[in-house]
């Protein structure tokens, strides 16, 4: 029997994603209503699971969600699936999707039933994958801005609409990626990853309060003093090298609208080097 590429798991059954059902009253399926992390799998260990498991808890409570499951709970169904999707000498990556879950009525409100309490929804997916430090040319979106305001562009939701429609727009245009604005006008973020950028023998990223997503690798970079915060403007500057990094890649840029851009040397390196933990 061929072991699996690809796996998934919802109310204590694994299966194939394809096979495995959500109900359509959901409401991360109906609203987006609902949160989730990507977790890097290298040979069986799960990369900086404990970060991604704090984020996931922090990002439910900002949102009003119930609790998400225990680690060690959920580290018993992972490693499980891990098995399962033959990744012990492998690389992967695992999403944790946690949502408000099943509506009782039709519409938004929460508190529908005095009768039933929405009860929270968790499923598992594990892909075989191999992380990705391919150079990438990008665009500033024309269209499609980041809120700076909204507590959505502090928490990892599962509506990724804003950038689906973004990168779309890049792709038309010849590009790979887009590069979004916040409505503060500072450079913030890609379509699913987080900016660096080395300066002047520095490395800066834009500020948590341009509306940028608190991604896991850009904390860890953060905590190790690699990087500071700071106000970033669209226009790159002479020599500059940036990057696009997150769980599964970090990828050099190597145009910015019709700006080339020096290539950062050895992302793979880099990125590797944020796996340790913080001391």
């Amino acid at each position: 029997m061929r072991p699996n590429k690809s796996i998934g798991w919802i109310n204590g059954n694994w299966g194939l994603p394809h096979d495995l059902k959500i109900s359509i009253n959901d409401r991360g399926l109906n609203f987006s209503d609902g949160i989730f992390e990507t977790i890097y799998v290298e040979n069986g260990h799960l990369v900086l699971l404990t970060e991604h498991f704090n984020r996931l808890t922090k990002n439910a409570k900002l949102l009003g969600m119930e609790t998400p499951p225990q680690l060690e709970s959920l580290q018993k169904i992972l490693h499980e699936g891990i098995e399962k999707c033959c990744l012990k000498n492998n690389s992967g990556s695992i999403r944790l999707n946690w949502s408000r879950g099943e509506n009782t009525s039709r519409g938004i409100d929460l508190h529908q039933s005095k009768r039933k309490e929405l009860t929270s929804q968790l499923w598992i997916e594990i892909n075989q994958i191999k992380p990705n430090f391919n150079p990438v040319s990008t665009m500033i979106s024309q269209y499609e801005k980041r809120n700076a305001s909204s507590v959505l562009s502090q928490c990892k939701t599962l509506n990724y609409i804003q950038s689906i429609q973004a990168r779309r727009e890049a792709q038309e245009a010849g590009f790979h990626d887009a590069l979004l604005v916040s409505t503060t006008d500072e450079i913030c973020c890609g379509t699913t990853s987080n900016i660096i950028v080395k300066r002047r023998n520095q490395f800066l990223t834009p500020r948590l309060e341009s509306g940028c997503l608190a991604g896991v690798m850009r904390a860890q970079a953060l905590k190790k003093g690699i990087i500071q915060e700071a106000k970033l403007s669209i226009d790159p500057e002479e020599d500059d090298e940036w990057l696009l990094i997150n769980s599964l890649s970090c990828r050099a840029i190597s145009r910015i609208n019709k700006i080339p851009t020096k290539l950062f040397t050895d992302p793979e390196s880099f990125w590797r080097s944020l796996f340790t933990k913080n001391d």
